[in-house]
């Protein structure tokens, strides 16, 4: 069974591309012993892209966060399919489809563009001290759930205790969500410390998090209603602007993908 060890901009996953299985394969099992860091390959998560039978430029996509449980929206692992697909099969533009919803996608020369759903915004839903302040986080959903604060530095968090503190928070009961903070760096600008549900830990980068973070600072009128750089811990900014089509229900969010390695599992 070969797979490839990718990222997107450091947001690093296991892709199999139409792996030839049993279809009682326990992908989610897999999952959590494949993304294991000491004991298997390692990653955020392993992702499964298969083509539709029609038309053929439709890739079923599902992602397994690392530890089983099932991702709903994954901008990077999105990503990591499609260039996938640029690679084996030449394909510039796609739709993926992934839990129920479609996204579309275009593989540049350097960057990977996929679609993210956007939902309403709920403002104020917890509060948390961060550094000896009061702290408020918006809610947002980016085809999965996201809640954001904006904070004076993003260094100064310490995103994994906060992180795990709000995302088990009382009034985001039963599901919890991702926690992302926020900081300000320019008109068009961003930075963003992102804390994922079902990787449970700190990640290098978060596609619908950097979208969630554009979507709550053009709600807050900190960046201006276009492209915005979302600057992440790997280095390898995002960059999210609005869709031509369906600016206030949807954004494109593109990026670099990088292959690091390929293998075979015995």
């Amino acid at each position: 069974m070969r797979f490839r060890k990718i990222h997107g901009a450091g947001n690093d996953f296991i892709l199999f591309t139409n792996p030839r299985l049993n279809a009682q394969t326990d992908w989610p099992k897999e999952a959590a012993r494949l993304c294991a860091r000491r004991t298997g390959v390692g990653a955020d998560g392993l992702v499964v892209s298969r083509f539709a039978s029609a038309p053929h430029t439709v890739l079923e996509v599902e992602c397994f966060n690392a530890d089983g449980s099932i991702a709903t929206m994954c901008g990077n692992a999105l990503r990591c399919a499609a260039w996938a697909a640029r690679c084996d099969q030449g394909f510039r533009t796609m739709q993926l489809h992934m839990a129920g919803v479609l996204h579309e996608a275009t593989v540049d020369t350097d960057s990977v563009w996929v679609t993210a759903e956007v939902g309403p915004i709920e403002p104020r839903v917890v509060q948390t001290i961060i550094n000896g302040r009061p702290t408020w986080f918006d809610s947002v959903h980016t085809g999965t759930e996201h809640v954001v604060a904006v904070v004076d530095d993003v260094d100064a968090v310490n995103a994994e205790v906060v992180g795990r503190v709000v995302r088990h928070h009382r009034n985001l009961t039963p599901i919890g969500t991702n926690v992302n903070f926020v900081q300000r760096l320019g008109r068009q600008a961003l930075k963003i410390r992102t804390y994922e549900r079902g990787v449970e830990a700190e990640t290098l980068s978060c596609g619908s998090g950097a979208v969630a973070a554009v979507v709550i600072a053009t709600m807050r009128g900190l960046v201006a209603k276009r492209e915005v750089t979302v600057h992440n811990q790997a280095g390898e900014p995002l960059t999210v602007r609005p869709h031509d089509e369906r600016p206030d229900r949807a954004a494109w969010v593109g990026g670099p993908v990088t292959q690091t390695f390929e293998g075979v599992l015995a």
